[in-house]
């Protein structure tokens, strides 16, 4: 991945994150996407969500603005652990990271994901719309972000070795894997959460191995 200014994600705390009206509006585009793609209209949003398109225009400013805050809201349910770097332990680190991994992969999984990716790729480059910049931003870029403050406290702690992007690297590449590609290409078998855990587990075992401090 290229360097990137760290990108804020808007809904990853309970202070930002979208009202329980702005929610269902979020929840009816998501759907709305899994049955159509991203054809949809404001128009058709307002119907199902009982809402006027005024409102909508109000609230997110034009049709980007709503696709932005619909896949931030979905990138947002992947759990974000808490991590006390006050006397930090390895099996505290690791637990830490397995919680991210488990939780990362159930949302990259589901069927709301899968249909928003698949739309990321089919529009990236085609300037059909900015779909696909939308999903990088609020997806890997939003979860680097997220995941460099974690490495660091592990770093400082002497618990790993290596730095910031490349440490993302190697955990996206271990955990991710090929779960994501093998879901946007319809392999029907969905990994089930004892699968996600223990797929999690390893995913966190390699990497600790890889980046675990020598000292």
């Amino acid at each position: 991945m290229n360097e990137q200014a760290p990108i804020n994600l808007e809904y990853s705390t309970v202070e930002n994150a979208p009202s329980a009206r702005e929610q269902e509006v979020l929840s009816v585009v998501l759907d709305l996407m899994v049955e159509e793609g991203d054809g949809f209209s404001m128009a058709s949003v307002a119907k199902r969500a009982s809402c006027s398109k005024e409102t909508l225009y109000r609230w997110y400013g034009d049709r980007d603005g709503l696709l932005t805050s619909t896949v931030q809201w979905q990138a947002s349910k992947v759990a974000m652990p808490k991590l006390d770097d006050a006397n930090l332990t390895l099996e505290a680190f690791s637990d830490t990271l397995n919680e991210f991994a488990s939780s990362w992969l159930s949302v990259l999984t589901s069927d709301v994901s899968i249909a928003l990716n698949r739309l990321a790729v089919a529009h990236a480059g085609n300037n059909k719309s900015s779909l696909g910049q939308i999903v990088l931003e609020n997806g890997p870029y939003a979860m680097r972000t997220r995941l460099l403050p974690i490495f660091l406290k592990g770093q400082k702690a002497g618990l790993i070795d290596v730095r910031g992007d490349e440490a993302f690297r190697l955990f996206f590449g271990l955990v991710i894997a090929d779960a994501q590609i093998r879901a946007l290409l319809g392999d029907d078998k969905k990994p089930t959460k004892t699968e996600i855990k223990k797929f999690a587990q390893s995913a966190v075992e390699q990497f600790l191995k890889l980046c675990g401090s020598k000292n």
